[in-house]
C-alpha cells in the first residue's frame, strides 16, 4: 500500500498492556503516557484506572494538547476485581454494574470517546440465563453513559476455552448480542481483537463478516497457542515471539478482511490499537518498536 496508513484509521496504543504496572492505577502512569503521547506514530490511546485525581486532570489535558484520542478500557478493573456482568447472582451482577459504573465516571473525566469491557464466564449449562443477565447489564451501563454525554460503550470480544473463557464468545452469539442491543443504543458495538480471533480458531471472515454492522474498534495482537509454551493464552506478546502465531503476513490479512467488510475506507479514520505487552524482563520501548515495523511491514503488503 502507498497510501499512508493515516489516511485509513487512527493507530492506537493499549497503554495499559504496554506498560502492565499501568494496570495497577499507580506507578509512573504520567511518565508512560507522556512517550506515547510525544510519538507522532500513535493517534489514539487507550487507557484505564488512574488512581490519583490529579494525574489523570493532567494525562487528559496532555492528550488534548497533543490532539490524541482517548478510549478507557474497564476490562482490567473487571478482571482484577473479580467480577461478572453475566452473574446470575443479582447481587454480585450489581456489584459489576457499579464498578463499571464508576469507570465510566473515570473516562469521561479523561474526556474519553468511549469505553471497553468484557462479558463473563462461559458457563456451558446456562448459557441462555447468562446471555440474559449480560444484556440487562448492558441496557444499565448504556443508559448510565448516555446520561453522562457523548460516550460509546463496547464490549470486547474474547476467547472461550483458552484462558479468559468468555461468554462473548463465538462469533454465533456475539451477533446476536450486537443485534439486539444496538438496536435500542446505536452508540453501542464490539471490539474485534486478532489475538481473541485467533483463540477462538475462527478465520477472519468467520469471525468478522458476520459483526461487521456493529464493530466500532479493532485490536492487534499476538498469541501463543502451544500448551506450555511461554506466554500461552491470552497474555498478548510481542510480534515475533518464540510459538506465536500471528506475524506481518497475518496482520495484513487481517486488514485487508477490516477493509473488505467496511470498517477501513477512506475518510472513515476508525481506531486500530495494538496491544502488545512485554513478557518477563523485555523492554516496552522495545515492544512497541517491534510492533511499529510488523505493522509497517503488513501495510507495505496490501493492495487494496
Amino acid at each position: 500500500m502507498r497510501e499512508p496508513m493515516k489516511k485509513y484509521f487512527r493507530t492506537g496504543l493499549v497503554h495499559f498492556m504496554a506498560y502492565p504496572f499501568a494496570m495497577t492505577g499507580e506507578g509512573e502512569i504520567e511518565r508512560s503516557v507522556r512517550r506515547v503521547l510525544e510519538d507522532d506514530y500513535f493517534d489514539f490511546i487507550e487507557l484505564t484506572r488512574i488512581a490519583d485525581a490529579g494525574v489523570r486532570q493532567r494525562v487528559a489535558k496532555l492528550a488534548r494538547e497533543a490532539d490524541v484520542g482517548i478510549a478507557y478500557g474497564a476490562q482490567p478493573q473487571l478482571m482484577r476485581n473479580g467480577e461478572n456482568l453475566c452473574s446470575l447472582d443479582e447481587s454480585l451482577r450489581q456489584r459489576g454494574v457499579n464498578r463499571m459504573k464508576a469507570c465510566i465516571d473515570e473516562a469521561c473525566e479523561l474526556g474519553a470517546e468511549g469505553i471497553a469491557f468484557l462479558a463473563g464466564p462461559f458457563d456451558p449449562e446456562q448459557v441462555e440465563a447468562h446471555y440474559q443477565a449480560l444484556c440487562r447489564t448492558t441496557r444499565e451501563l448504556c443508559d448510565y453513559a448516555a446520561s453522562k454525554g457523548n460516550l460509546a460503550v463496547n464490549l470486547e470480544v474474547f476467547d472461550r476455552d483458552v484462558e479468559k473463557r468468555s461468554l462473548i464468545g463465538p462469533v454465533e452469539l456475539a451477533e446476536r448480542y450486537a443485534r439486539e442491543m444496538c438496536a435500542a443504543y446505536p452508540f453501542f458495538g464490539l471490539m474485534a481483537d486478532l489475538s481473541h480471533i485467533v483463540q477462538l480458531r475462527e478465520t477472519f471472515e468467520r469471525n468478522l463478516r458476520p459483526i461487521a454492522p456493529y464493530l466500532r474498534h479493532a485490536h492487534i495482537a499476538n498469541a501463543v497457542l502451544t500448551p506450555g509454551a511461554p506466554a500461552y493464552g491470552d497474555q498478548h506478546p510481542r510480534f515475533g515471539f518464540p510459538h506465536s502465531e500471528v506475524d506481518a503476513r497475518t496482520l495484513a490479512d487481517f486488514l485487508r478482511k477490516l477493509f473488505e467488510i467496511g470498517y477501513l475506507g477512506a475518510g472513515k479514520r476508525p481506531v486500530v490499537s495494538f496491544e502488545v505487552k512485554p513478557w518477563a524482563d523485555e523492554d516496552p520501548e522495545m515492544v512497541l518498536s517491534g510492533a511499529k515495523r510488523t505493522l509497517d511491514l503488513a501495510w507495505s503488503m496490501l493492495e487494496v
